[in-house]
């Protein structure tokens, strides 16, 4: 089942989430310094009497004769409360009362995590209330905004109290469990980075502790069980009471996001019937909207204050009136706007699966999806995903299949399909789907990928397979193929291939095998 080695790959990675989390925290002691003598330390009285530890910033010369609309936000997983200072004091110069406030079981605030559970939904309706009987903050005027866990807090308490008229959203999750558990495999090294920096910032829960515990050992006794915990979690399952409570709904994400994949949001959004807005854009997670956290020029800050202006003050700036999705290309250009998802995916190119192809399991290919964070960084700031020589891979343990050469530019958009048939040798098992972008000399750089696991099969019983790929955008240059690239391993993944396993993939007749590649207008 490849326990082994998700040991250590878990206990590598953990290690590298608390140092970036340090990091981070060291780069975000200046803000804390800087704070200025608008900014007031307070606590506050969350769910069931825990103590949130928290900071306001008003606008300057606020006498209380007058009422500005506020903007509550909740901190990121693991980031203390200075974690927003400079986008608060922004905010508050533009007019507005912010409160940022550590959420329960990190740093100095009480409690232990929940990971966005009704305490913590029940923790923002309690600091909003505590905002407007201490602040001169206007009750008809109430936004929440944040990063990463802060996005995915607010979503959920706009769709539990209906005060809360507008949310940005940024690097947040729709569905918790497709996101860290999507094809029914564990994304090991995006939930370590979330174990591994708890332990070094917070305190964990009994109950996240086991559900961790359970995660890592495949536990699949307790699989409905951690379903049902994190469905609780996700603001899709609330999608109706969001709507119904209106509040306005702005979504930036990253395209290489591997905490919280691209694909989720955009599954959301289409079932949002409010007023929404979706940006995607070049990075990992919450690394679009980093350097706004410094006060420095920023897209998305840009935007997320144009939205709360939009929805909260009634600014007739314009937001409303662009096209609603906007896109980066992770190759090329700048913004591309569209009305709708539907619309990203003008029309699709399949690249035929055929013939019957048998691989064994157990060994890693040298296709894999890169490391956490670090890969789509690259990728984000100097256009260098992780490559793989195509004609190189061993065939033994890789699956490849190519297109021919295009002879224009294949701009690649939205989320490619894999379908084919499976016949494998063991009840359980796991396959890595992959697709590059091969130039000339054989050297593919990877679009997007996604992993896929199956339990309780039949040995040596065919049965299919459906796989979305995570959603993208990037741009094939003319003279260029594609080639899918199916393996076992990756150590993004946990996998489930027992030992001298074997996979083969066939494309019938009637029934035949295919990516579906989405691609924009030419």
């Amino acid at each position: 089942m490849g326990h082994g080695r998700t040991i250590l790959r878990t206990t590598a990675t953990g290690a590298v989430s608390a140092a970036l989390i340090a990091g981070s925290v060291v780069g975000l002691a200046p803000a804390a310094q800087a704070a200025g003598p608008g900014v007031r330390f307070v606590d506050i009285t969350g769910d069931g009497g825990t103590v949130l530890k928290g900071n306001v910033v008003t606008p300057a010369g606020a006498d209380g004769s007058h009422r500005y609309p506020l903007v509550v936000l909740p901190t990121s997983w693991s980031l203390p409360q200075v974690e927003y200072l400079a986008q608060a004091q922004k905010l508050a110069d533009a007019g507005y009362v912010v409160l940022t406030y550590n959420v329960r079981g990190f740093w100095q605030s009480g409690g232990q995590i929940e990971v966005a559970g009704p305490p913590d939904v029940a923790d923002a309706s309690k600091v909003i209330d505590w905002a407007l009987a201490n602040t001169p903050a206007d009750p008809r005027h109430v936004g929440m905004a944040g990063v990463s866990y802060g996005a995915g807090i607010s979503l959920l308490a706009a769709a539990h109290d209906k005060r809360i008229k507008a949310v940005a959203a940024l690097s947040g999750w729709a569905d918790l469990i497709d996101s860290i558990y999507s094809g029914r495999t564990q994304h090991v090294e995006g939930a370590a980075v979330l174990d591994g920096s708890a332990t070094l910032t917070g305190r964990e829960s009994p109950e996240l502790r086991e559900i961790f515990d359970n995660f890592y050992a495949s536990n699949l006794s307790k699989e409905q069980e951690m379903i049902d915990w994190g469905r609780k979690r996700s603001p899709a399952t609330y999608v109706d009471q969001l709507n119904k409570n209106g509040a306005a709904v702005m979504l930036a994400n990253a395209w290489g996001d591997t905490i919280f994949p691209a694909n989720q949001e955009a599954d959301f959004y289409r079932k949002l019937t409010v007023p929404k807005r979706l940006e995607l854009r070049p990075g990992d997670h919450a690394t679009a909207e980093l350097t706004g956290l410094f006060g420095l020029p920023n897209d998305v800050w840009t935007d997320t204050v144009r939205w709360l202006d939009r929805y909260l003050k009634g600014a007739d700036n314009g937001i409303d009136h662009e096209q609603p999705v906007q896109l980066k290309s992770r190759s090329a250009g700048g913004y591309e706007g569209y009305p709708d998802w539907k619309s990203i995916e003008a029309t699709r190119r399949k690249l035929a699966l055929a013939g019957s192809t048998t691989i064994h399991a157990n060994v890693d290919s040298g296709a894999d999806g890169g490391v956490v964070f670090l890969s789509s960084i690259l990728d984000q700031v100097a256009q260098l995903p992780p490559m793989a020589a195509i004609p190189l891979l061993p065939r033994r343990w890789a699956a490849v299949w190519q297109s021919e050469r295009y002879g224009s530019t294949q701009k690649v958009r939205g989320t490619a399909t894999l379908h084919t048939t499976l016949t494998p040798t063991a009840e359980s098992g796991t396959l890595v789907a992959y697709l590059y972008d091969v130039g000339p000399l054989g050297i593919g750089k990877l679009v997007t990928n996604a992993p896929y696991t199956w339990h309780g099969r039949t040995p040596g019983e065919p049965f299919d397979v459906d796989l979305d790929l995570f959603s993208t955008a990037y741009d094939v240059p003319a003279g260029h193929r594609l080639a899918l690239v199916v393996d076992t391993v990756d150590p993004l993944y946990i996998e489930h291939n027992p030992s001298g396993a074997q996979l083969t993939f066939s494309s019938p007749p009637d029934d035949p095998s295919y990516v579906s590649v989405p691609l924009g207008e030419q």
